[in-house]
């Protein structure tokens, strides 16, 4: 099942001829508005305000056309490269109007903003970059070197990895079929799997590490000419919340390790085992035979939805029926999943790389709750929908929770044992795993010059102990395994929005399953809505909870000790 990119373009030809339009256009608009928008009455503002979106979203439009053929053949590169390329070209012919908008007086400012409340949070965030400006002449060459700097390391990241292939007993597996094995109920398929991705991984970290570091100086030196104070801060201003809203999370996941360490001397107790290595942490309870096959899974998914909200419902359908999805591995095909959010006029588009597990059915919820979430917000249009990372983790998350209440009803108990296990693995991955990755970046960024293999490794170790601490063995073998996680190389600091999103989930999903069910599921689809129109702190202000502060996050800690103490239950004779 593959996506239809006939919703973007039906051929190149058409694709040229939109790329060719945008060009003429972009030109047309520097020409017209340049220099003068303090000129402007408030009507000539909204009319250049409405044409520097349009330009964007078919901008937008004609790279996630690009990006997705690469998405899916990394072969592609050349063709994606060729339209980065053009596209900066013409985004060189719109730069000037953030720059000049935030030279207008603030009066000046204040009336164009009270003038077109569709773009206030836009044009108000845009005003918080001030700071970190640079002249145009500047931001030119930047953008200029945009293709040969960051981007160019990451899209190597990805033909490199979408290459390799892993040696498995005659067999050679991709990067997600390999790693499907760490779930295996035979713990011998377990260890071989982990020592064959690791032997894969090993002869290519030099290369990986070089990249990483190439990211760390790259943005080093961005954050050096702008003036931000450290690596993370571009990453914050980007999700528009505050270094303390993001200290609170940190700090209270911290502080709540001993759950992690808790559950999985539990589990080594359950598996008969008296040591457990980090092979045999996703390792299943029950050796089940049920598999969740594509079919099934959207059957799953489709009937969860539609039980929460029937607009859920009708957006996935969509999703399934008119090709918004690309579903099952395949040579030189990125790996992992992703919902791209396209563009307001246009559909979501969904990656996976389905085999068959569990893990998969959840994955699907995942990247359609996203999907959700992307096409529920094209109403604020392309300026607005740019949902921040913080809130856009909020749908995916919350979807899976769906998923899980609709699917534990009915099993027996050694069934509803094994989910709820795998549940609160997810939650672990998705809270505290990503809370390791960000103190992880957090001392490579910190870390003077390059760093050697040795000392990424010394590091990766060091944070990821502190959440295992003695419940789990790490073996030399996990030490190189910060070498395949893509978000370090595509979106530095991207890591703790998956924590935030999920605390924020689970505080919201206990919220649902103890009020007025209706007006909750109101609440929520406006603030999926919303997009990245508000703040995520107005946004979540509206359910009651300030994301500021640290009781807050101690809301989502007491539903993982809720489901603990439920699995715990399932586990007493």
């Amino acid at each position: 099942m593959n996506w239809d990119l006939n919703a973007l373009y039906e051929n190149e030809m058409a694709l040229d001829a939109d790329l060719s339009d945008a060009s003429v256009r972009a030109k047309s608009f520097e020409t017209v508005y340049k220099g003068k928008l303090k000129e402007l009455q408030v009507n000539e503002f909204l009319e250049s305000i409405r044409e520097y979106e349009a330009l964007n979203e078919k901008l937008g439009r004609i790279m996630t056309y690009a990006f997705l053929r690469f998405a899916t053949n990394s072969e592609q590169g050349a063709f994606y490269a060729k339209y980065q390329h053009e596209q900066s070209k013409i985004a060189e012919n719109l730069l000037f109007f953030e720059l000049e908008f935030n030279k207008l007086s603030k009066v000046k400012q204040e009336e164009f903003i009270a003038s077109v409340p569709m773009y206030k949070f836009y044009l108000e965030s845009l005003m918080e970059e001030k700071p970190y400006q640079l002249s145009q002449k500047e931001e030119r060459i930047l953008l200029k070197k945009e293709m040969t700097s960051a981007s160019a390391f990451s899209r190597l990241f990805d033909e490199h990895f979408s290459r390799l292939t892993f040696a498995y007993e005659g067999e050679k597996l991709s990067e997600e079929e390999i790693l499907s094995k760490l779930q295996d109920a035979n713990r011998e398929v377990r260890k071989k799997a982990a020592h064959v991705f690791t032997k894969g991984i090993k002869e290519h970290q030099p290369l990986l590490g070089y990249i990483f570091n190439m990211i760390k100086t790259d943005l080093a030196s961005e954050c050096e000419l702008r003036g931000y104070k450290n690596a993370e801060q571009p990453r914050h201003m980007d999700n528009k919340i505050t270094q303390k809203s993001v200290d609170a999370l940190v700090n209270s996941a911290e502080r709540s390790f001993h759950l992690v360490q808790n559950y999985y001397t539990q589990k080594a107790k359950l598996l008969g085992l008296e040591e457990l290595f980090e092979y045999d942490r996703y390792a299943p309870l029950e050796d089940s035979n049920a598999l969740y096959d594509f079919e099934t899974s959207q059957k799953i998914v489709l009937e969860a939805f539609a039980k929460f909200n029937p607009k859920f419902h009708e957006i996935a359908s969509m999703a399934f029926e008119k090709g918004w999805i690309d579903v099952f591995p395949k040579e030189r095909k990125r790996g992992g999943a992703f919902s791209h959010p396209a563009t307001p006029s246009t559909h979501p588009y969904v990656l996976l790389n389905h085999t068959n597990t569990r893990r998969d059915l959840f994955t699907l919820a995942h990247e359609l709750g996203h999907a959700i979430h992307q096409y529920l917000s094209r109403d604020v249009g392309y300026l607005g929908s740019d949902t921040p990372l913080t809130t856009s983790e909020t749908a995916s998350v919350f979807a899976e929770m769906l998923v899980f209440d609709a699917i534990k009803d009915g099993l027996s108990k050694e069934e509803k044992r094994s989910l709820y296990a795998s549940k609160i693995e997810d939650v672990f991955s998705t809270l505290y795993r990503q809370i390791n990755f960000t103190t992880f970046e957090r001392k490579v960024h910190a870390h003077e010059g390059e760093l050697d293999l040795e000392t990424f490794n010394r590091y990766w170790m060091e944070e990821s102990q502190k959440m295992f601490g003695k419940s789990i063995t790490l073996s030399k073998d996990y030490a190189l395994w910060w070498s395949y996680i893509p978000h370090f190389i595509h979106s530095p600091f991207y890591c703790y929005a998956y924590s935030y999103g999920q605390l924020l989930v689970l505080a919201l999903y206990g919220l649902y399953k103890r009020s007025d069910k209706e007006a909750f599921v109101h609440n929520y689809t406006q603030f999926l809505s919303a997009g990245g129109s508000q703040s995520p702190k107005a946004l979540i202000k509206k359910f009651g909870f300030d994301i500021e502060d640290e009781g807050f996050w101690q809301l989502g800690i007491g539903e993982i000790e809720i489901l603990l103490e439920e699995f715990k239950g399932l586990c007493d004779d």
